[in-house]
């Protein structure tokens, strides 16, 4: 891996005819790709607004009717159709679970006014828990988070949200680890068929999909669970099989050689050696399946979601922050705890930890949960959390506070997104979406052949059929517009803030609280100040897809700098390497593989925000998305536009990965 990563001298080329190729070789990438934009350029300027394939209109391609017909034909036959059948049993089993959880913690059980354990109870047992996988730290961390949900008057919706969450997080890491496994231990031709269904799944629209969860699985819990369940489940199969792909291939060779089993080496060499990315993809999940929690209301799922939407349609910045804010807190605590229960059980398989005592310390806690247990279920106080008027005082601040924020900045962030418009976004729109199709198509398959050759060939021509195929091309350039310029920002931000996150603790601690809320925040809550300091416009639509994007992106990067071996940057510090000089050719070149996986997930989130986008002005195909779901007429042109955001994913990623591979990176395979 070292080899192959590490500069060596250029080998000497053979002799060969001029002008074959090893003269065509000696050209280097970048000096092609900038013929075939000077060349696309030239030809632009002398055809540009013609054979653009804009819409007219409304109408509606063939293909996008057929869309239309195949789902009035599935509404019409639901009731004899065994498939929809099944997955109705599925979904009753869903609403089952989580309504037997809610019966418990969280909502009246018949004939009991409360819930069978109220608040102090839920509480104490969600402490002790704590204090037993990750220390007392994250003991005070949860219980002050238990009670931050019921003193803002949010209890019940919170620890919904939370119990769908644990459902669909329990059977995305029961089905997404088996798979990683496959990811991490199989052949290329594995990992190219599961990564194509991860990026479907990844980049899909959620408001394409919602119709044929509702149809499929029911409204309610159970829908809330599926549709949160297939955006949480790719995070923990690539980032999972990504940390198992990678683990070095010298000690699986040196086990190899002891006589070990495929069994035995990967849960005694492989699990144990890729724990911390594994851990990081646990993670992800978790936060993918929070920021579920507003789309998971318009199925009528339970949770946050609902007061977050309910306040958003009053215009109310204030009242919609508050259980937004709860979601961060939730998310916040997830992700420590989980992270410091791995650290907790590596330090006490390390023999790092006083077991005698510990156990002591927790059989003296469990008495006061006894107690609390005991108390929830026999005192009214301690069922149900009175309100203590907070919110609305909170609510009252936060909207004071963004009147004063867009009033005092909206004269500066109306200049900088003017001027990215005009030096950035306009001109390259104006060279993807009012190029001739077959021109705009002919060059970014000629890039794609520079920069990935044939692997990266084959997939560009399958996505850029389809797109024509579905009718919906001058859209998908002015998304693909959006998507490049908000990715480029993403990795931007990535490596700046990921190499200062691994580089110091401090950074880390402050910088870490501030992610997880940026990816766990409904978009929603957010988009208010944005549109009021913006305006509706693309440049919107790009700050969300960065803010949504970014925070995956930076953890990923963090994750694989501080994972390169302290022993190879110790050997590059004695050779005398200045700071700058270790971070760009010893950290970055190591963690290649996870610099590439992390612009992978900041494109498919990025793409994943295209909906947001036409929610606030940006067009395209995420209006295209937005319109099918909310008119049953256009159902069939929204579907379209899902698939289409799906193919640009594909395309742009599988040409990203071949450069890489290409380059030397191994993150391709």
């Amino acid at each position: 891996m070292t080899a192959t990563l590490s500069p060596s001298a250029p080998a000497q080329p053979a002799p060969g005819p001029p002008g074959g190729r090893n003269a065509l070789d000696s050209v280097p990438r970048w000096a092609w790709a900038l013929g075939v934009v000077v060349l696309w350029v030239v030809v632009w300027a002398l055809t540009k607004g013609t054979h653009t394939l804009t819409p007219a209109g409304r109408e509606h391609t063939d293909v996008q009717t057929a869309l239309g017909g195949f789902r009035d034909d599935v509404l019409a036959g639901r009731a004899d159709n065994p498939v929809i059948q099944f997955t109705y049993d599925i979904g009753a089993w869903f609403t089952s679970v989580v309504d037997w959880f809610q019966r418990l913690v969280s909502i009246p059980d018949f004939p009991r006014p409360v819930p069978q354990i109220g608040w102090l109870g839920v509480t104490a047992v969600a402490t002790w828990v704590g204090l037993a996988v990750a220390g007392w730290r994250i003991a005070v961390l949860v219980a002050l988070s238990f009670v931050s949900f019921g003193a803002f008057g949010y209890w019940s919706d919170a620890i919904d949200l939370l119990i769908v969450t644990f459902v669909a997080v329990g059977v995305s890491v029961l089905i997404g680890m088996p798979l990683a496994v496959l990811v991490g231990t199989g052949n290329r031709a594995v990992n190219a068929v599961t990564n194509t269904v991860l990026d479907v799944f990844q980049t899909m629209p959620t408001f394409v999909y919602l119709l044929p969860i509702v149809l499929f699985f029911g409204i309610g819990a159970a829908g809330a669970v599926v549709c949160t369940l297939v955006y949480a489940l790719p995070p923990i199969i690539r980032i999972a099989g990504h940390g198992i792909r990678n683990v070095s291939t010298t000690t699986i060779e040196a086990t190899d050689s002891a006589g070990q089993t495929w069994w035995q080496r990967l849960t005694k060499v492989q699990l144990p050696m890729a724990r911390k990315t594994i851990v990081v993809g646990l993670n992800q999940t978790i936060m993918a399946a929070l920021s579920m929690a507003t789309i998971a209301s318009y199925v009528d799922g339970p949770g946050l979601g609902q007061p977050v939407l309910d306040a958003l349609v009053k215009n109310d910045v204030g009242g919609a922050f508050v259980p937004g804010a709860l979601i961060v807190v939730m998310a916040v605590m997830l992700d420590r705890s989980t992270t410091a229960a791995s650290e907790y059980s590596e330090k006490a398989a390390r023999g790092g930890l006083d077991l005698g005592r510990r156990r002591i310390v927790l059989a003296a806690a469990a008495v006061p949960v006894l107690v609390a247990l005991y108390v929830s279920r026999t005192y009214p106080w301690a069922a149900e959390f009175d309100d203590l008027g907070w919110t609305p005082k909170v609510a009252d601040g936060v909207d004071g506070f963004f009147e004063w924020f867009t009033d005092t900045f909206r004269g500066f962030t109306q200049g900088f997104k003017d001027l990215i418009s005009s030096v950035l976004l306009d001109p390259l729109q104006s060279l993807l979406a009012e190029s001739p199709w077959w021109l705009a198509a002919g060059a970014l398959l000629a890039l794609a052949v520079v920069f990935g050759g044939i692997r990266a060939m084959v997939p560009t021509v399958v996505c850029i059929g389809g797109l024509l195929y579905f009718g919906l091309w001058h859209d998908a350039m002015v998304t693909l517009n959006m998507t490049l310029v908000g990715t480029v920002l993403v990795m931007l931000l990535a490596v700046v803030l990921g190499v200062a996150m691994a580089r110091s603790r401090a950074v880390d601690v402050v910088l870490r609280p501030t992610l997880d809320a940026g990816q766990t925040i409904p978009p929603f809550v957010y988009l208010i100040p944005v549109l009021a300091l913006f305006g509706p416009t693309r440049f919107t639509a790009i700050v969300a897809g960065v803010v949504y994007a970014a925070p995956v992106a930076i953890k990923l990067v963090a994750d694989g700098v501080r994972a390169v071996s302290p022993s190879t940057i110790e050997a590059g510090r004695s050779t005398g390497s200045t700071r700058w000089q270790e971070i760009v050719k010893v950290q970055l070149p190591m963690a290649r593989p996870s610099l590439v996986l992390a612009a992978n997930q900041g494109l498919l989130y990025v793409l994943a925000m295209a909906v947001i986008g036409g929610l606030v002005g940006a067009g395209a195909l995420g209006y295209d998305v937005v319109l099918g779901f909310a008119r049953s007429e256009e159902w069939g042109k929204g579907a379209a536009a899902g698939i289409s955001i799906v193919l640009l994913g594909i395309m742009v990623d599988r040409i990203a990965r071949a450069a890489a591979h290409r380059s030397g990176a191994p993150a391709g395979r």
